[in-house]
């Protein structure tokens, strides 16, 4: 079945992986966004900052989509729940599945939550509050919703410099620093893996209203991570151990 979808923000890392899976299987792909990136041929597009609530209701304003994935989250404004909501509420007729990229930074502080965790919906971080009162008000739309929360997404065409740094400090036969023992715990999810995952959540109704924590399957530590990184660069890595104040306080 060939369905209509938009996808807000699907120029990016995360966005443009799950486009390409959507046009592979013959959907027909609207893509939201503020028009700063070429788009992949026969995919439509609508040119619209997406917190600007009026010019959100404005151009989707007699649209229809049955599914919807919002991956978008503006770094230098922070994305309110409002403004999630008004795409939200001006597409809710119809709607078959509104998919939502959250984060596990939704939880706040700690490691190890389950889904049904409180939410920081007071955290002093603003994306962390800003993620988690979104959550909370796109199930109160009482629309089909579904909410993904990941860790540290890695993979192709990743915009945000993390493994790189990694890769280009170790080919450079640079030191990399390693907070404390490098014993905390981190978790990440490979993104085709998470793209999976938002397709799946489409599909299957005991999805709707529902929010997961999807990763790989076990958190590693950081000391782990690095020489993982280091393997798949092929070299050996030149570790340096500081303790984590000492690091902060260098910048």
């Amino acid at each position: 079945m060939r369905r209509k979808v938009l996808v807000i923000g699907g120029t990016l890392f995360i966005g443009k992986e799950l486009v390409r899976r959507l046009v592979a299987r013959g959907d027909r792909v609207t893509i939201l966004h503020r028009g700063r990136s070429p788009l992949p041929a026969g995919v439509e597009e609508m040119v619209c900052d997406r917190n600007d609530v009026a010019a959100v209701r404005r151009v989707l304003a007699g649209r229809s989509f049955d599914l919807v994935y919002d991956n978008v989250y503006d770094w230098q404004r922070g994305t309110t729940a409002e403004q999630v909501a008004a795409a939200a509420e001006a597409l809710g007729p119809g709607l078959r599945r509104y998919v939502f990229m959250s984060s596990v930074g939704a939880y706040g502080d700690g490691l190890d939550h389950a889904e049904d965790d409180p939410l920081a919906l007071d955290h002093p971080f603003p994306y962390i509050q800003h993620k988690a009162r979104t959550e909370r008000r796109l199930f109160e739309l009482g629309l089909p919703v579904v909410t993904l929360r990941p860790p540290f997404v890695y993979g192709p065409e990743n915009g945000f410099y993390r493994e790189a740094f990694f890769w280009d400090r170790i080919l450079a036969g640079r030191p990399v620093i390693v907070p404390d023992d490098g014993s905390r715990l981190m978790q990440f999810v490979y993104v085709r893996d998470l793209v999976e995952a938002m397709l799946r959540v489409a599909e299957v109704e005991e999805a709707v209203g529902q929010a997961y924590n999807i990763a790989d399957p076990g958190p590693i530590t950081q000391l782990e991570a690095v020489r993982a990184f280091a393997r798949a660069a092929g070299r050996d890595p030149r570790l340096v151990f500081l303790p984590r104040a000492r690091i902060e306080s260098l910048g």
